[in-house]
C-alpha cells in the first residue's frame, strides 16, 4: 500500500521548503496531497510564488489515513499555520496515532512547540528560532540540536531552505526505506 503525506500551505510559506518535499516524495512514489489551511486553494509563498493546493483543510477528514504531516516554514507561513485550529486538531490526531510529524525552518518552534508537540523531543530549526523555546511552557523538555536534520521518535525537523533536500530524504527513508531515499538522492545528484 502506497504511503501518503500531507503538506500544509499557508500564506507566506517558504517555497523551497514546501516544493522540495512535494517533489522528492512524489519521485519516491509517495502520494502527496497539498493542503491549503484556508478555504482558497491558491496559496502565495513568501517570495510571491503561488501554488494551487490539492485540497483545503476542510476537505481533510482526519490524520488516520496519512503516514506523514509536513509543515514548511517561512516566518509568516509558520505564524499562519500556527493560527489554524484545524491544523492543530490534525496534528494532535496524528500524534495520538503515532504518525510522522515533519517541520522545517521556523515551523518546529512556531507551530509544533507552541502547541506542545515538541515536549521532551530533540529538534532543530532555523538558527535563532530555538531561543523562543524558553518562553513556551508547552515545549518543556524540548532540546535543540544544531544538525541539519534531526529525527527523534516520530518527529523529523530541519533548519532551512538549504536543508530541504536532506529533510525530504529523511522523510522518504522513514516512510519507504533507505534504498528509496538513496535512489532519489542519486537521481537529483544529492549524493
Amino acid at each position: 500500500m502506497a504511503k501518503k503525506a500531507l503538506v500544509f500551505l499557508a500564506a507566506g510559506f517558504e517555497e523551497v521548503e514546501a516544493v522540495t518535499p512535494i517533489d522528492y516524495l512524489r519521485r519516491a512514489e509517495i502520494e502527496v496531497i497539498t493542503v491549503s489551511i484556508t478555504d482558497e486553494l491558491a496559496v502565495r509563498g513568501s517570495h510571491g510564488i503561488q501554488i494551487i493546493a490539492d485540497k483545503t483543510i476542510q476537505e481533510i477528514s482526519g490524520a488516520g489515513e496519512y503516514d506523514a504531516l509536513i509543515i514548511p516554514g517561512g516566518s509568516a507561513g509558520a505564524a499562519n499555520l500556527a493560527s489554524s485550529s484545524e491544523l492543530t486538531a490534525l496534528l494532535k490526531a496524528a500524534v495520538e496515532r503515532n504518525k510522522l510529524l515533519c517541520a522545517i525552518c521556523a515551523a518546529p518552534v512556531m507551530v509544533l512547540a507552541e502547541k506542545g508537540f515538541l515536549k521532551d523531543h530533540l529538534f532543530t530549526c532555523y538558527p535563532g528560532t530555538e531561543e523562543k523555546i524558553d518562553f513556551l511552557g508547552s515545549a518543556s523538555g524540548a532540546k535543540w540540536a544544531q544538525e541539519r536534520v534531526v529525527i527523534d521518535k516520530n518527529l523529523i525537523t530541519s533548519r532551512a531552505a538549504g536543508t530541504a533536500g536532506a529533510f525530504s530524504l529523511a522523510i522518504i527513508e522513514r516512510l519507504t526505506g533507505k534504498e528509496s531515499a538513496n535512489r532519489i538522492a542519486a537521481s537529483v545528484l544529492l549524493s
